[in-house]
């Protein structure tokens, strides 16, 4: 089976090995014509993302790029990276890299035109009406990794580089116009970084699955995401050159990016503020996180992940379900606590409070509180 496709879900996908030469018309089709390549430091300088900007050259977009970016964006970030945005006259931006690159590219591109502080447009009730659409540049995300999803989603992190808090800044013309989704891209992927990104996916997956919210799109796309990872990820982490497990791997992470639509839960809502005080990375983060969180829901989630096993080749139910999450965790080197990561237990009533702030608390299936949550974060510490 040829892992190549057009897809319009839900934006235009051009998915393939290879595809980051049709990048020019990619920016074509978004009307981009000068467009700024955001990206991290890390990969300013790797061949991918020199190739990249070679093929933009040769398809007359120029050579622009702006790598100022955190593991964890800030809004300090985002300030410089509008100031080369502006300075350059462009029209459109190129999310190239994991998902700090994607979502702060994002930001630059929804930030060009509006007045406010990028505060104003947080993802609460109907803040995101306060911007002005017309002042949102288009554009075109290539993932280089498979994890966060984001060169799907509608949304991105920031973190407030005063009070370490993480907040998401959401607008439905955020999602970009295209995406390039080349597997090739992620060969090159440390096996921490392939581990760490991939459980992500797998717990943006998880905890959309879990949510009690009616959405029966995103229900099943999550529960195929499980199973790909379930499938692809050993073998990605295994053999870094393994272009269909690459291949699967990056629908996953789109899958689970769709899915938690449908939303997300306590592990999120615990990694969110682990990540901004400590800097720890968001996808490792979450796979240490995900037993504790699976034993806090399991009365209210055992029946749908006794029905779901059996699909995802793993026996033994709910059980078996856990059972395999801590077991998958060990073979990929991610260590059983936070403390691990640098996390601090003296933190730990800053985590839980600001975890019970976080917007991900309303997809979890037991009703977050400081009397439930802080024996979770003391157990993952």
């Amino acid at each position: 089976m040829t892992l190549t496709g057009n897809w319009s879900y839900p934006t235009a996908i051009r998915f393939g090995a290879g595809r980051i030469a049709e990048i020019a018309e990619a920016c074509a089709a978004a009307n981009i014509r000068k467009p700024l390549l955001v990206t991290d430091r890390g990969l300013a300088e790797m061949d991918i993302t020199q190739n990249t900007l070679d093929l933009m050259v040769s398809g007359g977009l120029g050579r622009a790029m702006f790598s100022g970016v955190d593991a964890n964006p800030t809004e300090k970030n985002l300030e410089e990276g509008l100031k080369v945005y502006r300075e350059g006259g462009h029209d459109g931006v190129i999310a190239f890299g994991g998902g700090s690159g994607l979502d702060l590219a994002k930001m630059v591109a929804f930030m060009a035109g509006q007045t406010r502080p990028v505060w104003d447009f947080e993802d609460i009730g109907d803040w995101w009406t306060r911007a002005d659409p017309d002042g949102i540049a288009p554009i075109v995300a290539v993932p280089t990794t498979a994890g966060t999803g984001s060169e799907v989603g509608r949304a991105s992190v920031i973190t407030n580089s005063e009070t370490h808090v993480k907040k998401i800044i959401f607008h439905p013309k955020v999602l970009p116009q295209v995406v390039i989704c080349d597997p090739e891209l992620t060969v090159g992927m440390p096996k921490f970084i392939t581990a760490g990104t991939g459980l992500d996916a797998f717990a943006h997956c998880v905890e959309a699955f879990s949510s009690p919210h009616y959405h029966p799109m995103s229900q099943g796309i999550a529960l195929e995401g499980m199973r790909l990872v379930v499938d692809y990820l050993p073998r990605a982490y295994e053999d870094g050159t393994d272009i269909e497990a690459r291949a699967n791997m990056m629908s996953a992470a789109m899958m689970g990016a769709t899915a938690f639509q449908k939303g997300l839960g306590a592990i999120h809502a615990i990694s969110h503020p682990v990540g901004a005080i400590f800097n720890t990375h968001h996808g490792t983060t979450n796979a240490v996180c995900m037993p504790a969180v699976l034993n806090l829901n399991a009365d209210l989630i055992r029946t749908r992940f006794d029905e779901a096993a059996p699909y995802l080749g793993i026996e033994g139910g709910f059980d078996g379900f856990c059972d395999y999450v801590q077991k998958l965790n060990d073979r990929l080197g991610i260590p059983r606590k936070l403390s691990a990561l640098g996390v601090d237990a003296a933190r730990i009533d800053d985590i839980v409070a600001m975890a019970l702030e976080d917007p991900s608390c309303g997809g979890n299936p037991v009703q977050l509180t400081a009397e439930n949550l802080k024996p979770v974060v003391e157990a993952c510490i």
